[in-house]
């Protein structure tokens, strides 16, 4: 390891921000264990706190996460490291890791930073906005959105012309161009990977038309524009910003397909869209929503009332296959479909469509392991050795994974499976107490 890297000791490296992350880290550092929490995200809150509700309860998403997120941020046993990367991950000996933590500048001073948006405002430089996928755009200087933590601004340094209004109109002069990438060298006593998940990209299906047809967007599009920190104040068609009066929900997009590399259910697709779909009964009382299926897996608790409940608002589900999405000259869609039940092939026109892309696996982590392998599964999730007595075990002893880094699950499962993942940890750091 080089000597110019800045030393730093904890008890555990625990890696993701998301909820399944933040509850393990949560759960050690009540117990007195010092953690490091590393998210390559400028905020921690994984892609919970961008939802609207959670299913089947209809809770707030957002009113979940952000007390969950304070408390993490304001522990005094856990130190976060935003837009940082774990890349070198070492096992010297037992109980005895390094790892190489790079951290990104930010060109903001977050300390100072009190959030008052000026910067924004004054930033003459306007790109898409990645936090609302695409449906809007925001300043080369900019902060998350509102709920973000910590809630500070940013420089989108690849965009920025270096005009300097932002710092002319700072009033704490936060702002610091001077920043450099910064490496540190951890050592720690176990590890916990908790890198969640990343959608499928609907682009690998053109027949689908997304990207082409500005109608056709994704479920975690519309997530957002339901979602209390929506770019509208209500939901539009982004080809025309017209109210949509007829919606179309395409399952499976990406799951269940192996001819587009997943060929496994990706166990959240049915139920957010029967959200979503009852959201938008209630947004939108007069628009159609339908839902073209293969399968509905309603398994878990009140999922299947949760189902019938939908039925019961009104939404059409449509036990089909879709073949092929074409588009008129008003924007609206034609969906061409195999009706499975009566084994014919029919045509419906919307004048939107929403993809329920599935959960792929986000392998990278495994890359980051240097002198012993950690191995993932068949679908490159991270391979769990002893799925029943020990969840959160991996190929390599003290290190644990949590969350939808191993496998997709909804939040609830995935804040349990946070929970094993800090339970097994503490096991394990208390085996080199006892010796």
């Amino acid at each position: 390891m080089s000597e110019h890297k800045k030393i730093l000791e904890y008890d555990v490296l625990v890696v993701g921000g998301g909820i399944a992350g933040g509850e393990c880290a949560l759960n050690l550092a009540n117990l007195g264990f010092r953690v490091l929490l590393v998210e390559k995200d400028l905020t921690i809150g994984g892609k919970m706190i961008m939802l609207s509700k959670v299913f089947p309860t209809l809770d707030c998403s957002a009113c979940i996460t952000t007390p969950k997120v304070s408390e993490i941020a304001r522990h005094p046993n856990i130190t976060i490291f935003t837009g940082s990367e774990a890349k070198k991950v070492t096992k010297l000996a037992e109980h005895n890791f390094e790892a190489v933590v790079v951290k990104q500048p930010r060109y903001v001073n977050v300390e100072d930073c009190t959030g008052c948006q000026l910067c924004e405002e004054a930033c003459p430089v306007s790109v898409t906005d990645q936090y609302q996928y695409g449906l809007v755009g925001r300043k080369a200087a900019y902060i998350p959105f509102s709920i973000a933590s910590p809630r500070a601004a940013a420089i989108d340094i690849e965009n920025c012309t270096l005009c300097g209004a932002c710092e002319r109109v700072c009033p704490t002069n936060c702002i610091d161009f001077t920043q450099t990438e910064e490496e540190y060298l951890v050592k720690v006593r176990s590890v916990v990977v908790a890198t969640g998940f990343n959608l499928f990209d609907p682009l690998k299906i053109p027949r689908y038309g997304y990207g082409k047809f500005k109608n056709v967007i994704t479920s975690m599009q519309m997530e957002r524009q339901l979602a209390p920190t929506r770019p509208f104040n209500t939901i539009l068609r982004p080809g025309d910003g017209k109210m949509p009066d007829n919606i179309a929900y395409v399952l499976c997009t990406g799951s269940r397909d192996k001819s587009v590399g997943n060929p496994i259910c990706s166990q959240v697709c049915c139920m957010y869209s029967i959200k979503q779909a009852q959201l938008l009964m209630g947004a939108l009382p007069m628009a159609d929503v339908t839902i073209y299926y293969l399968h509905i897996r309603a398994f878990g608790k009140g999922f299947n009332e949760f189902y019938a409940q939908a039925q019961g608002m009104g939404v059409e589900f449509v036990k089909g296959k879709i073949g092929k999405i074409t588009e008129k000259d008003n924007g609206n869609l034609i969906l061409r479909y195999e009706d499975i039940e009566e084994g014919k092939v029919k045509e419906a026109e919307h004048d939107m469509v929403v993809l329920s892309v599935g959960l792929l696996a986000n392998p990278e982590i495994s890359s980051s392991f240097t002198n012993q392998k950690l191995e993932l599964d068949p679908f490159n999730f991270v391979q769990q050795t002893d799925m029943l007595a020990n969840p959160a075990k991996t190929s390599i002893d003290g290190v644990f994974v949590a969350g939808t880094a191993s496998a997709p699950m909804d939040i609830p499962d995935s804040i349990l499976s946070g929970g094993a993942a800090s339970a097994q940890t503490i096991s394990y750091l208390k085996q080199a107490m006892e010796k």
